[in-house]
C-alpha cells in the first residue's frame, strides 16, 4: 500500500498543481472521490498533519462546507511522533548554515533599501503625514518582499512545513507538495516525494 503526505498548497496553487481543474473547490471534489475509491480498494493511505490541517481550514471562510468536511473525512490527521524520529547531524548543520545565510542576506537587502529610501528622500518636504508615509510607503514594500524572497523562497518557513517532512518520513510515504522549501529540505532529510503533476494523474487513474 503506497502512503501520500499531502500539503495545502495542491489546492490552491494551480499553475505547478494537480492538473484536474482550475478552482479550489473542484480540485477538491476530485482529489476527495479518488482518495475515497483508492482506501475502498486498499491500494493508499493518505496523510496530513494537524498544522496542515489548520492552516487548509484558514483558507475557507466557510469552514463547514460539505466538500471540505467530506475531504478531511478521508484523510487521516496525524502528527508525527517526534520521540521515534531521528536525523543524521549533518541536516541540522545544513540547517543553520542557510538559516545564517538567509539572516545575513535580509541584512543587506535592509541596508540597500535604506540607503534608496535617504537618497530619494533627502531634502524633500512633505505636504502632511499622509504623503510622507505614501512616498515611504514604496520602500517599505520592496523591503519586505525582498526579504521575504532572501529569507523565506525555498526555505522551512513554520512548523507544519517541518510537520510534513517528518510524518513523510515516519511513515516511509511520499510528499506531494508545490512549495519549493519544502521539497528542498525533504529532499536532504531523504524523504520520498512525487511532483503534483504526476500525483493528479495517479488520482486520475483511480477512477
Amino acid at each position: 500500500m503506497e502512503k501520500y503526505v499531502l500539503d495545502t498548497n495542491l489546492f490552491f496553487n494551480m499553475e505547478p498543481g494537480l492538473g484536474i481543474g482550475s478552482k479550489t473547490d473542484v480540485v477538491m471534489k476530485k482529489v476527495t472521490v479518488a482518495i475515497k475509491n483508492l482506501k475502498n480498494k486498499k491500494k493508499a493511505a493518505f496523510y496530513m498533519p494537524p498544522s496542515i490541517i489548520k492552516e487548509l481550514k484558514t483558507f475557507f471562510k466557510d469552514r463547514e462546507s460539505a466538500f471540505l468536511k467530506d475531504f478531511l473525512f478521508e484523510i487521516t490527521i496525524k502528527s508525527p511522533d517526534l520521540s521515534k524520529i531521528s536525523f543524521p547531524a549533518e541536516v541540522f548543520y545544513k540547517l543553520i548554515q542557510d538559516i545564517r545565510e538567509r539572516s545575513y542576506k535580509g541584512l543587506l537587502t535592509s541596508e540597500d533599501e535604506l540607503k534608496k529610501a535617504v537618497l530619494s528622500l533627502v531634502g524633500i518636504k512633505f505636504k502632511d503625514k499622509k504623503e510622507s508615509q505614501m512616498r515611504i510607503g514604496v520602500f517599505v514594500k520592496n523591503l519586505r518582499e525582498r526579504y521575504r524572497q532572501n529569507t523565506r523562497f525555498g526555505f522551512l518557513d513554520s512548523v507544519a512545513d517541518l510537520d510534513l517532512i517528518v510524518l513523510a518520513k515516519e511513515q516511509d510515504a511520499y510528499l506531494v507538495s508545490t512549495d519549493e522549501g519544502v521539497i528542498t529540505w525533504g529532499r536532504i532529510f531523504g524523504i520520498k516525494e512525487m511532483e503534483a503533476a504526476m500525483f493528479g494523474k495517479k488520482l486520475t487513474h483511480s477512477e
